[in-house]
């Protein structure tokens, strides 16, 4: 059984397709039926999570200058080629590189695991088993914040269903949320930050979508900002075989949430009114007071929190940011020796930190979050004229020759005609209303004159050429020439005949759409 956490609160329109359209879609599939099959982008591998099997043997160490072997049973926890942030982050022993002048790391640091950077920069200072896969405890709730907190207005009413509140751990730290009642977002997570709720999370999860998509989300997350030590099994943090993470990536966690303004209010707030039950009798809702657990915010100078979190099985962890001197430095600290010394030694590695500015070199860097690939941004070997519908088939001069635009095109003139065709049966009017007169390419052949009717095909019609300069064609995306050369006169007859027989097939008296030559 996970024994308590020190900072316990409570417990408790479809319609038929038109016409028209459906003659445009016939004549354009006959014309270029290869035209409209794109390649789509295949998705890029997600990193892998690191193996974590040897985290559970790995030993505590005695102090700073005892690092070098304390992680030695249970090695590095992603190979050495592949370390995220530098190679010398998946060394066991404690890592530092001073310039003269540097002053001295702190005497005793315990932690099994810790690391200290630069914010802004991304810079490790120093660090000991940066990588090694540890139980995170509720420092795990920066990765649910992260992920969760940007998907909904912090004004936003919820009323807590009992289901919500099912199936918390025993000994799960609580803020003390009732069933059938209403909490706004921003009281929720006030009950995540400063009492580190367990319910808090709960019900944001339900709201999620539940607690399996949040785990899923998060993981997602953790993939994204390259936090490949991390494995999410409850949104909580609560002990869950196999639940894991390290120094390195709750540093991370810490740095992208802090971007976020709300995310940097909640963890800095000292104290909170959250609410409480009904009162029966008067019909009144009580209030109580939360304070934050960080033991060090509001006493350490310049902090900003982040988060702290203790379970059985993790010991204390701790993840703080501070800031000096317009310098911000981010610190993680899990499982020291004695639970109370996390924030002992997190203090004593930012006092370090602030001293050793411009006097280290740094160790390892703090990755940036992996942006994943644009997948409507394709190649093209020449830039689209200007005057191009957005929307453009690609690749569509590989696919129509002549006769495929002369078909494109006509259809959709004979798309035109259908649809005021199919205007005038259903809104009989005095005299029916003639479209407009659709624009001519040089050579004769027309062009739809708005994107509406086909915003899937790519058209440009071409700039008047210069006095004694031939004229050219329409071209498509990569320039391919559609009517032009010797052809023009071959295709013009060929568009005449198309015109004749459409006029004897469809009558002359319903006719409005003039085509010119």
């Amino acid at each position: 059984m996970q024994q308590r956490s020190p900072h316990v609160s409570r417990r408790a329109r479809a319609g038929r397709p038109a016409a028209a359209g459906a003659v445009a879609v016939l004549v354009l599939a006959a014309g270029a039926p290869a035209a409209f099959s794109a390649p789509s982008p295949s998705p890029s591998p997600s990193p892998s999570v690191a193996s974590v099997a040897s985290a559970a043997s790995a030993a505590p160490g005695a102090g700073a200058g005892a690092g070098a072997g304390a992680g030695a049973g249970a090695g590095a926890a992603q190979d050495a080629a592949a370390v995220v942030g530098g190679e010398r982050l998946g060394r066991p022993a404690v890592q530092v590189a001073p310039r003269t002048g540097a002053p001295e790391l702190p005497a005793v640091l315990t932690g099994r695991s810790w690391l200290i950077a630069d914010a802004a920069t991304g810079e490790v200072l120093a660090a000991r088993n940066a990588h090694l896969p540890l139980p995170p405890a509720s420092t795990l709730k920066m990765l649910f914040a992260d992920t969760v907190l940007p998907k909904f207005d912090r004004t936003l009413e919820h009323r807590v269903a009992p289901a919500e509140l099912a199936a918390l751990g025993a000994g799960s730290s609580l803020v003390g949320i009732k069933e059938n009642l209403p909490y706004r977002v921003e009281d929720l997570w006030r009950g995540v930050f400063l009492a580190s709720g367990n319910d808090a999370v709960h019900v944001l999860s339900h709201m999620n979508g539940g607690l399996a998509r949040t785990v899923a989300q998060m993981q997602e997350r953790a993939t994204a900002l390259q936090a490949r030590d991390t494995r999410v099994v409850s949104p909580e943090g609560y002990d869950q075989d196999g639940q894991v993470s390290s120094a390195y990536d709750l540093t991370l966690f810490a740095r992208a949430g802090l971007r976020n303004p709300d995310f940097r209010s909640y963890c800095a707030t000292r104290t909170a009114r959250f609410p409480g039950a009904l009162d029966k009798t008067t019909g009144q809702r009580s209030a109580f007071d939360i304070a934050n657990t960080d033991r060090l915010l509001g006493k350490y100078p310049g902090l900003i929190g982040v988060k702290n979190g203790y379970t059985t099985n993790a010991g204390a962890t701790f993840t703080g940011a501070a800031e000096r001197d317009g310098r911000t430095l981010l610190v993680t600290v899990m499982h020291p020796e004695q639970q109370s010394k996390v924030y002992d030694e997190a203090a004593a590695l930012l006092d370090w930190g602030f001293a050793a500015a411009g006097k280290v070199e740094p160790v390892g860097r703090l990755v940036e979050e992996e942006t994943a690939p644009d997948a409507s941004a394709a190649p093209a070997a020449e830039a689209p004229a200007s005057g191009v519908l957005p929307h453009a088939i690609q690749q569509a001069d590989h696919a129509l020759g002549p006769t495929g635009w002369t078909a494109l095109a006509f259809g959709t003139a004979l798309a035109l005609w259908a649809a005021g065709r199919l205007r005038t049966r259903r809104r009989p009017h005095p005299a029916t209303p003639a479209l407009p007169v659709l624009p001519v390419l040089p050579g004769g052949l027309p062009v739809p004159p708005r994107p509406d009717y086909a915003p899937h095909i790519a058209y440009s019609v071409p700039a008047r050429t210069a006095p004694g300069t031939a004229p050219r064609g329409a071209t498509a995306v990569g320039g391919a020439t559609a009517v032009g050369g010797s052809t023009r006169r071959r295709l013009t007859r060929h568009a005449r005949s198309l015109a004749r027989t459409t006029r004897a097939r469809f009558g002359r008296s319903g006719a409005r759409a003039r085509i010119r030559h």
